[in-house]
Parts: C-alpha cells; structure tokens; sequence
C-alpha cells in the first residue's frame, strides 16, 4: 500500500505573523525587511499583495521599492515565528507523531496510519488547514502524494491556502510539463546544467537515459531520475530523530563591517555559542568547523577542518574557526558576514575510538594549543556550557551570555538581536 505523505508550507510566514497585529495592513503590499540602518536590508517575506508587484525574498529593500513604490516595510520578529511554528507542528503531531520539519514554516507528515481515524489523507490536509486558520489566523498549503518530494511539490503548486493531490495517476500530467529548476533539489546550477543538456521539464528528466545522466551529475543523477519518476523512498523522520542531520551552523551580516582580532574573536565567541547550543539540543557531536567569508565586495571564502576527536562545546569550535580565519588570511582584513558551522556530524552516543595518544592529551597538565585536538579543558567546558543550556532553558535563551558581548556594536549578543528588532 502506497503511504499517504503531506507537506505542509505555511503561505507568506513571517508576513502573515506580523500582519496579525496590523490588520489594516492585510490588502496593501507588506515586506518583512530588517534594519536598514543595520545592515540587514533585504526581504525576509512579503505577502501576496507584494508578490502581485514581482517583490521576490533575498532582495535588496532598494529593489523592491523600485518595483513597489508603496511597499511597507515591518522589522522582524524571530521569537514570534518560533512560537507559532511550535504551536502549529503540536497541530499536526495530534494526527502523527511522524511529523517531521524540513524549515521554521514547513513540515512533512506522514498519516499512512491516521486515515483509520481522522479519514482520507486529503481530509486530514483540509482539517489541518481549517484549524490552523481558525486558531491562529494563518494559512497554509498542503501537498498530498505517495512520497515527500511530491508532497512537496505539490504544496508549491497552488497558493494560498490549498490542498493539492499528487497521486500516480495524475503526476505526469501536474509535475512533468513544468520548468525543470522548478523541481526539488534541482538548484540553479544544476537547472542551468541539464538546459545545455537539451533537458527542459521534468518530463524531459524523468524520460532521460539514466546512464547519461549519472556520467553528466554522478549518483545525483541517478537520484534525481529516480525522483522525477515517482521512485523517491525517503522516510518521515519522528521529531526529535536528528541522525541524518548534516551540518549546524549560524551566520550573521554584521552591523559595520569587522576587523581585528579583538572584533573577529567576539563575533567568532557568539556564533560558536549559538551553533554548539543547537548542536547540544540535536543531542549531536561534530568532527569538524566550517567558515564561509563574505566581504564588503561579496566576494566568498570557505575554509574548513575535520578533527579526529569529537567535540559539542563552543570553546571548541571557536578555536578551530579562529584558525581557519587566521590561515585564511582574514583576521586583519574587513568582513561583512560571517558564517560558522560544525559538520562532520554524528550522534552523541555514537561509539568513539580514542587512541593512546588521545588519552595522554586528554590527562596532560599542560593543554596543548592545537587545533587538530579536544585539550584537557573540554570536559570542564562542556560541563558549564550544559549548566548555560540549562539557565537558558527555564529563563529563556537571553538570560545569559558571555560578558565581553555586552554593549557591542555588531548585533552580535542574544541581548542586542533582541533589541534590533523592537
């Protein structure tokens, strides 16, 4: 029996989330954009009036008023989002508890054994979506098919508030005459890729010989063959079941651009903070850092590192990603964003081989100044780090911080994101 799959896309989130406080606002074009004066001046949302006028997410504020002179423009409120998209994945965990988030506004759920009580997969998107309309006030599009990927192609294919079925007998006809970078993980340039390929639609895709498309992509080839046929198997993680999770990480564009060390070792301080925090609630470690440059001309450098021991602390990660930077050549030179990431995932209970060498390290008196190592710190590290996660955890996730983040002018600290969006 084919499993019944939804894909729920909450319709303009951010948008919606602020105009329910400014319903005067609902039928005029609305932009959720950051702090000009911050230099977070792109579209973070737009509603449907503002769509109508071309406004597209990741443009600059200039851009959309260019195509949008009367756009109005609300500051975000990240704290909001939270809390309705946890509210709203309680709605679809009372039909099953695989409910899995794929981002802040969507979530694959899988009701292949809900049928029996709430009805056919296509009512229980109905019901989800008259329950959320009616509790918060927002909508939302559901795809319903027998896989994610096409779930999830369906809840793109009709906007707002819709249900979609994409079953075996209809796909062909709903999924293959589209344009082909309109399917799932076909990015731009794999879209631009297959089009030299004389391979236009999804159709095209699908009925290409499998052989060529594996010697012109690799296995992403034979995947995305497989996937345009109907063929994708891919489960519904429960929440909470982080295994295949492949990366954390935290990125900011920062209020004026940074330089020197003292500027680069905060930054580094409170983006390693937020990502061994979240590394630590997926109850994952990591063998590696990762960090991605952008300077003031938008020129991109990534640097990264794999370690032999594990690590879920932030004092970790910001050794290693102070070396990076270093080596890369950027601890004296202006950055205008900065992304830190731990890769190299695994669960964190996963078996550990630990070396003799490891272990003389691990009881040195003396910890070694290496960033290819865990020294004899990390334990009393991690220790304080949970006691943080803990405070943080019943007084909220500004309750506290490092000392020296207090008052800077970056937007760096829980505090100052706080204060920049009031």
């Amino acid at each position: 029996m084919d499993r019944k799959i939804l894909h729920c896309d909450m319709n303009s989130f951010y948008a919606s989330v602020e105009l329910l406080e400014h319903p005067e606002l609902r039928d005029v074009p609305v932009a959720v954009a950051g702090n000009p004066e911050n230099r977070h001046g792109i579209v973070l949302a737009k509603n449907e009036a503002a769509k109508k006028f071309g406004v597209t997410t990741a443009e600059t504020i200039q851009q959309a008023l260019r195509k949008c002179p009367g756009l109005t423009f609300l500051p975000p409120h990240h704290e909001k989002y939270s809390f309705y998209s946890k509210k709203i994945n309680e709605i679809y965990r009372s039909y099953t508890d695989l409910v899995e988030p794929y981002s802040i506004d969507e979530s694959w759920l899988d009701v292949t054994g809900s049928e029996r009580l709430f009805g056919p997969a296509e009512e229980i998107a109905d019901q989800i979506r008259n329950r959320v309309r009616e509790t918060y006030g927002l909508t939302l599009s559901v795809g319903v098919s027998y896989n994610k990927i096409f779930a999830k192609m369906g809840s793109e294919y009709r906007k707002p508030d819709a249900t979609t079925v994409i079953s075996r007998e209809n796909y062909r006809e709903i999924l293959w005459p589209q344009p082909v970078g309109n399917f799932f993980y076909v990015g731009r340039a794999t879209a631009e890729k297959l089009k030299k390929l004389h391979i236009y639609t999804i159709g095209e895709l699908a009925r290409a010989d499998v052989g060529f498309l594996k010697r012109s992509f690799g296995v992403h080839g034979e995947d995305l063959h497989r996937s345009a046929n109907g063929e994708d198997t891919s489960p519904v993680r429960r929440w909470g079941d982080w295994d295949d999770v492949k990366s954390v990480g935290h990125g900011v564009t920062f209020r004026r651009n940074i330089r020197g060390e003292d500027d680069v070792s905060l930054a580094v301080t409170e983006l390693a903070d937020w990502v061994s925090t979240r590394l630590r609630l997926y109850e994952m470690k990591a063998y590696g850092v990762k960090v991605e440059i952008t300077t003031p001309e938008f020129r991109r450098i990534s640097r990264q590192r794999r370690v032999e021991r594990s690590f879920v602390t932030a004092q970790t990660i910001r050794r290693i990603a102070l070396k990076l930077i270093q080596e890369a050549g950027f601890m004296d030179r202006e950055i205008r964003l900065l992304t830190v990431t731990a890769i190299y995932l695994a669960k964190e209970d996963a078996p550990e081989q630990v070396s003799i060498f490891d272990m003389a390290e691990m009881f040195s008196p003396e910890p070694k100044n290496n960033s290819n190592s865990v020294n004899s710190n990390s334990v009393q590290e991690e220790k304080i780090e949970r006691t943080m996660d803990a405070i943080r955890k019943k007084y909220g996730t500004k309750s506290i911080g490092y000392a020296h983040s207090l008052g800077n002018d970056l937007g760096l600290s829980r505090r100052s994101e706080e204060e920049s969006e009031k």
